[in-house]
């Protein structure tokens, strides 16, 4: 019976997931690339200003959060498995080739993910707690008032986050922490479910905190483990660049456990693990932006596209070099397992420990960014007495997700994640010429103050 249901999700899963929703997702952040006449390219400098510079603004305006601790809330959600399995399978399966495909949607996505946060902050509401309520639900019902489909992506998002955001995570570290270092799974659940439940019942005040602390010092930590791989492999990183670009647009040949792969591979891989990792256009990050403290949506509309730049241009980058300048790619080896054989070829005493430990950090920090994505679709849906309950409930989970088996989980959270995609879009889409103005209005009042 659990394989034939695992049957028929992995079906779902190909077809949610397939050319139409992946041609969807980079058509639309072409589209906003060109309408907003390259945004993110012409605007990323002041854009990291913004989101790593403390402004005295965040104490005086309307908000729950820094706009610093609402982008390292979106990074601790989206920095994580994908930057490391996710890489790591994107090359297995599509080549080298397939890194410059992630580029590619990490570049178009950062227009996306600016148009998500301006109408995140635009069309927010401060609910019975006095906190910050927004995202995808809220711009769709109140901007093009359609609140049937609103109420959907909150569905989905809440589901998504019990599987995504919450089970496959702890399952995540569970597994890398007993391969590395034999810690039993029942173990590493309960601190898992303790450290969780500590942090998310203070709201996205606590979670702020904790993830605005957790996620630069997992970011750099990772980084120096890469960048000591790369002082190893140093003559080798211009082939791998190499073989990024020549690949992206030519098949790659069988090589060592290599199969080989097609140029629509290589695409379809680049783009979906890009996808998977930045989560642009999936209406997830937005709800997070929509608690900063700011007077004007295009201010958090900048400091969020950097989000993207952060997970796929530089800590995705960062792997893929790994991975190819140690040769270990073609070796037949696949997810955090060839992440690990590449760390482990270039820093053989510890380089296996700093992917099991970056995977265990990344992964509590997608719980923590996670738990309030549902949150916030669950206090849509049945208001803000179930807030508590579904916090006591996420924590509960944690704990079941570290020591079962997750096939039929990971699947089906899959399918939730691309379902969100769609009633997300629409609202981008529908609201594209608010954003528009929004950024005329906002690039006009700065040009007036100079």
């Amino acid at each position: 019976m659990q394989q034939e249901i695992l049957k028929i999700l992995s079906e779902l899963s190909g077809f949610v997931w397939g050319l139409p929703l992946i041609v969807l997702l980079l058509g639309t952040g072409v589209y906003l690339t060109v309408l907003l006449r390259g945004i993110q390219f012409r605007a990323l400098l002041p854009a990291l200003y913004l989101a790593l510079i403390k402004r005295k603004e965040d104490v005086e305006t309307e908000g729950d959060i820094s706009q610093f601790q609402a982008l390292m809330t979106a990074l601790s959600a989206t920095v994580g498995v994908g930057n490391i399995a996710g890489v790591a399978s994107a090359i297995a399966v599509g080549g080298p080739g397939a890194v410059f495909w992630m580029w590619v949607t990490g570049l178009v996505g950062m227009a996306t993910k600016y148009s998500e946060a301006v109408l995140a902050v635009k069309y927010r509401e401060v609910n019975k707690f006095g906190t910050m309520s927004g995202g995808p639900m809220y711009y769709i019902s109140k901007g093009l008032g359609l609140n049937w489909l609103g109420m959907l992506f909150a569905i989905f998002a809440a589901i998504a986050a019990f599987g995504i955001g919450n089970m496959v995570q702890s399952n995540s570290v569970a597994d890398a922490l007993g391969e590395a270092f034999g810690i039993p799974f029942w173990i590493t659940g309960l601190v898992l479910c303790v450290a969780v439940g500590l942090v998310i019942v203070g709201g996205i005040k606590s979670i702020a905190r904790a993830t605005s602390t957790i996620v630069p010092v997992m970011i750099i930590f990772y980084m120096v483990g890469a960048i000591l791989t790369l002082v190893v492999f140093w003559k080798n990183i211009p082939h791998a660049f190499y073989l990024i670009f020549y690949h992206a647009l030519n098949p790659t040949a069988a090589a060592g456990g290599f199969l080989g792969a097609t140029i629509s591979q290589t695409v379809r891989m680049g783009v979906a693990r890009g996808i998977f990792s930045n989560e642009s256009g999936m209406g997830s990050s937005p709800i997070a932006a929509a608690a900063a403290k700011t007077k004007n949506p295009v201010a958090q509309g900048l400091v969020s596209m950097t989000q993207t730049f952060i997970d796929t241009i530089v800590v995705c980058t960062f792997t893929a070099l790994v991975i190819l300048s140690s040769g270990v790619w073609s070796d037949g080896d696949t997810g955090a397992v060839l992440s690990a054989k590449a760390f482990e070829s270039g820093v053989p005493l510890f380089g296996a420990e700093i992917v099991a430990i970056s995977l265990a950090f990344f992964a509590y920090s997608t719980l923590l960014g996670w738990s309030y994505y549902g949150e916030k679709s669950i206090e849509y849906i049945f208001k803000e007495k179930a807030v508590m309950p579904y916090r006591v409930l996420f924590t509960g989970v944690v704990f079941v997700g570290a020591v079962v088996k997750l096939d039929l989980v990971w699947t089906f959270a899959d399918v939730m994640n691309g379902l969100m995609v769609f009633p997300n879009l629409v609202g981008v889409l529908g609201l594209s010429k608010v954003v528009v103005e929004e950024t005329k209005k906002y690039l006009h009042i700065e040009m007036s103050r100079k």
